[in-house]
């Protein structure tokens, strides 16, 4: 692994290299390359707004499923393990209660994700399918 002073930077053998006789025509390739690269639009345009703020709207989506899940399958585990120490069943109970954490969180995500509709909307579809 090369070590030079400042990540980044290019150690000494590259600064050398650079001042070797024939850098000068590696040199005249690399800016004949970048602009043949540049009239093809190869270089990727910076985003717009309304690009940044969907990403970003979709990490965000995507933090709260996972934090959903994860809590569910480790308020699970700790249910399991206070009723394991309490009871003296172990390891049943953390078993068992992690397998319905991890079915909780399951849910969640799915809940969050639009897939299985949340208790109240059922009801009230429901209520709207019997007034017909």
């Amino acid at each position: 692994m090369a070590r030079g002073t400042e990540p980044g930077k290019p150690s000494g053998a590259i600064k050398n290299a650079r001042n070797e006789p024939g850098s000068g025509e590696l040199d005249q390739r690399l800016n004949r390359l970048e602009a043949e690269l540049a009239k093809k639009g190869v270089f990727k345009q910076p985003a717009s707004e309304d690009e940044r703020s969907a990403t970003a709207s979709s990490v965000a989506q995507a933090m709260k499923i996972s934090s959903e899940f994860i809590a569910g399958v480790l308020v699970g585990a700790l249910i399991g393990w206070f009723i394991d120490r309490v009871a003296g069943t172990s390891p049943w109970g953390l078993i068992v209660f992690l397998l319905l954490g991890f079915g909780a969180g399951v849910l969640n995500v799915l809940r969050s994700a639009g897939y299985v509709a949340e208790q109240g909307n059922i009801k009230s579809s429901a209520e709207k399918n019997d007034k017909k």
